[in-house]
């Protein structure tokens, strides 16, 4: 699962991350704060931490924006501590509030136990992805459409999942290439091609050609 940091505090967001990070989780941290939506909305993460004090606008004004669109958690971190900031904070959508300084191991226990509360459906998930007939086998590695099969290697296996978790949205390869790095497969830009292809071969041989869409300059598509 992934975590969003909005702190602009080098200091408290580098330790942070190394903190989350030792939980297994994926981190994603801001450089610049003037559209943190936009951020949110590129990244998808599961959880915020979201500071108050920020450059441009401050966190109630983007946690408000997020609510917007998503209903994603939001744990607010700030030093601040007036009961009218906390009260702020959960009018405008926040899930906690965890004041600096604090004590990490508390933090990451409300973090945990946010993450069970709002994602308990999870574990009662399917073990595949199914669209438009072509169904992944989440455990096994392989693909499925009608009475056909064709086994994937762990390479295949990810780009497929992250496309079909995604699908109806362009992922950019720089991003297709980051998550195989994330799961130690160790890619360039003309390895990603190779898989790419040997991919797109396999669905062929299923009988589902075209599955895949390349949008020139900007990545691949599952419709």
């Amino acid at each position: 699962m992934k975590i969003m940091i909005i702190e602009d505090e080098v200091t408290i967001r580098d330790m942070l991350a190394e903190t989350i990070a030792k939980w297994g989780f994926e981190i994603h941290t801001l450089g610049k704060f003037d559209n943190v939506l936009q951020e949110f909305l590129n990244e998808q993460p599961h959880l915020l931490l979201l500071d108050i004090n920020l450059p441009f606008f401050d966190g109630f004004y983007w946690c408000n924006k997020i609510r917007e669109v998503s209903k994603v958690p939001i744990i607010f971190i700030s030093s601040r501590n007036t009961p009218m900031d906390m009260i702020m904070a959960m009018n405008m959508g926040g899930d906690d509030f965890v004041q600096k300084p604090f004590d990490t191991d508390v933090l990451m226990a409300k973090v945990n136990a946010l993450l069970r509360r709002s994602y308990s459906y999870i574990d009662a998930q399917p073990n595949v992805l199914e669209h438009d007939g072509i169904v992944l086998n989440l455990k096994d590695w392989d693909v499925l459409y009608g009475e056909q099969k064709a086994d994937l290697t762990k390479t295949e296996f990810i780009i497929l999942r992250l496309l079909m978790q995604q699908k109806g949205t362009i992922v950019s390869r720089n991003k297709i290439m980051r998550t195989l790095w994330k799961d130690e497969s160790f890619v360039d830009d003309n390895t990603l091609t190779v898989n790419i292809n040997r991919l797109r071969k396999k669905l062929s041989e299923l009988g589902k050609e075209n599955f895949i869409t390349t949008k020139k300059g900007e990545g691949y598509l599952i419709q």
